[in-house]
């Protein structure tokens, strides 16, 4: 099993849940290394102070805050111990909302949460109950000296927590969003046609990083004693009328079956028209369990059969 990162407890109200904290992602990055081409030796890295131009041992390094330019507030560990708020090993649920309304902007890094030993019944009731409520907690979280804002929620079985921005970290939109720009009716409606021919489920598993298995296939192609041969570069065309290219588009999906679940009639069709949040709640009044996790045409499957 992996190795846990934080230890501590959920909690709201008077509950209280111990849970370890586990890396959700294991990212497939390829690690490379600097080495002395003439020997293969690994290059190390020095600590080097700029004004003696010599390296600085690291009972000698401390950390330090640039106040103003060149102004610099030295920290000691009983400084970043002073900070501390309460809750240091504990993570606080203040509100439980609908998790459609987080906006994935928010997201920062996914983390899984597992019971220690002996605490599993507290754990297994919570992640029930916010299975069948639909609802995630918005919490906050000590880690790493700096406090955190999260998110709870169930995801088969287990609790996740995404680890969230605070709304002043987001940077605001409006010396970014273009100023003119005006696009005809017609323009429009070609482009949400086009939009709608590449409409579906959200199918994580068809997504390949084909850039990092090339890497792959040159690293074993160099090992193996083969050339490598780079690929030619292409020229760069100049940009089509936006209209003709709608088009053109268009007549290269037609044909294609649309990849939507529902069948657009009776029962099913009336469903096909409500937004997922309306879905969600018939769902609830049909006590259809674990509908916090189903897509929008898998609500409509299941309200389906239980009509």
């Amino acid at each position: 099993m992996a190795r846990a990162i934080w230890s501590g407890a959920i909690s709201f109200g008077l509950v209280n849940v111990p849970v370890r904290m586990y890396s959700a992602i294991q990212e497939h990055k390829l690690h490379f290394h600097l080495v002395h081409e003439k020997d293969e030796s690994p290059i190390g890295y020095q600590k080097i102070c700029k004004l003696e131009d010599k390296p600085v041992p690291d009972d000698e390094v401390v950390k330090a805050f640039e106040f103003e330019p060149g102004e610099y507030v030295f920290m000691e560990d009983k400084d970043f111990e002073a900070a501390r708020v309460e809750g240091y090993r504990t993570i606080d649920i203040s509100d439980f909302v609908p998790y459609e309304q987080i906006d994935p902007i928010y997201f920062a890094h996914t983390y899984y949460l597992a019971p220690p030993e002996g605490g599993e019944k507290v754990y297994v009731l919570l992640t029930r109950a916010m299975e069948e409520s639909g609802l995630a907690g918005i919490a906050k979280f000590v880690m790493r000296d700096r406090q955190n804002l999260g998110c709870l929620r169930a995801r088969d079985g287990v609790i996740t927590l995404e680890q969230l921005y605070f709304a002043d970290e987001i940077r605001p939109l409006d010396e970014l969003r273009p100023d003119g720009g005006r696009v005809s009716k017609e323009e429009l409606a070609m482009a949400e046609q086009l939009i709608d021919k590449f409409a579906g489920a959200f199918e994580p598993e068809k997504y390949k990083d084909t850039y990092r298995d090339s890497l792959c296939a040159i690293i074993r192609a160099k090992r193996a004693g083969k050339e490598v041969h780079r690929a030619p570069e292409t020229e760069e065309a100049a940009p089509p009328d936006l209209l003709e290219a709608l088009r053109a588009s268009i007549e290269a999906g037609r044909g294609k079956p649309r990849r939507s679940g529902s069948s657009g009639n009776g029962h099913d069709g009336d469903l096909a028209g409500l937004s997922k949040a309306d879905l969600e709640r018939r769902a609830r009044d049909a006590k259809i369990p674990g509908r916090s996790k189903m897509s929008k045409d898998e609500l409509i499957e299941a309200l389906s059969a239980a009509a």
